[in-house]
């Protein structure tokens, strides 16, 4: 019998990507998502599979996943759902709580109670916040500056002292800034680059937070399916916490000068005074988990920016 994973936030950006490797891999995969944010439309070809299916439900509502659990008897669970808005973890810190640590504690006791041995959970590299010392490594000591990023590192702390109690394989993934096809420029939760392509595409400027000086380690949404489906399905991980990034930081000035050679006809950006909660400068080092898969991220930054543009 073909081993079946769990994926949450299937319908997510990072989510439709994850199954879509897992299916091309020849597993059996169970996506659970409440499409809060999720949509239907990134999931086409994932659901013309008969090796997959999609089961509209809050991850975090135990008397929904219980039955999953039991029916599927999973061998291993991809943690995605969560709210990914820094903003909104500020405006609404009860939601942040339910659904960046509550959901993840509510799913690491259903894997312990039905031997589903591994957990892969999305953190974020948003745990280290404004660190002195560049590039982050996982032994620095995390300096979260919003309920976002306390609440993930709370999760990490929970999970890995469940992994040190029972027998559940914690793997902590810190994502640095994920881009790439799929992610939807009109939602909260976008990413700088989805929104930028957005307004160059229609014309329209672009505004930048802060003097544009400030860096990003960019990694292709393709390179991060790719870390979180070895990262659930290899035999040979190490429980622990692992950055998720490239080892490369550009400024945002950077970035727009490369988009100024994709739209040479765009208005110039405008500048507005930084938000609450951002970060001047990050970059991960991603030696630990290179080392331990034998793989690097492989899209180059504007090649991926270029994907972005084209929506493949």
């Amino acid at each position: 019998m073909t081993p079946v994973f769990l994926v949450t936030g299937a319908a997510g950006f990072i989510g439709s990507h994850s199954v879509e490797w897992l299916l091309r891999h020849g597993w059996q995969v169970v996506g659970v998502d409440n499409l809060r944010t999720g949509r239907l439309d990134n999931l086409v070809d994932a659901r013309a599979s008969p090796n997959f299916t999609l089961v509209i439900a809050d991850a975090g509502d135990e008397a929904a996943m219980r039955p999953l659990f039991q029916q599927h008897r999973f061998v291993g669970a991809l943690h995605l759902a969560a709210l990914v808005s820094v903003p909104e973890s500020f405006r609404e810190p009860e939601l942040n709580y339910r659904l960046n640590l509550a959901t993840a504690d509510t799913l690491a006791r259903l894997c312990l109670e039905f031997d589903c041995k591994r957990l892969v959970f999305a953190s974020s590299a948003a745990v280290y916040g404004a660190s002195a010392v560049l590039p982050n490594r996982e032994s620095a000591l995390p300096q979260p500056q919003s309920p976002y990023a306390a609440a993930k590192l709370a999760a990490e702390v929970m999970l890995l002292g469940y992994a040190a109690s029972y027998r559940l394989e914690a793997v902590c993934l810190r994502y640095f800034n994920v881009y790439g096809p799929r992610q939807d420029p009109g939602s909260p939760y976008s990413g700088v680059l989805s929104i930028f392509t957005n307004r160059f595409q229609r014309g329209l400027p672009v505004t930048v937070y802060g003097d544009g000086e400030q860096t990003r380690d960019f990694i292709s949404v393709r390179d991060v399916a790719e870390y979180n489906g070895q990262a659930l399905t290899r035999q040979d991980i190490v429980v622990g916490r692992y950055n998720v990034c490239t080892g490369h930081a550009i400024s945002l000035k950077q970035v727009l000068a490369i988009y100024r050679e994709l739209f040479p006809n765009a208005p110039p950006a405008e500048f507005a005074s930084g938000r609450i909660g951002d970060i001047r400068h990050s970059l991960g080092d991603p030696t630990l988990l290179r080392e331990m898969l034998q793989f690097s991220a492989q899209t180059p930054f504007a090649q991926g920016l270029r994907e972005l543009n084209a929506g493949s």
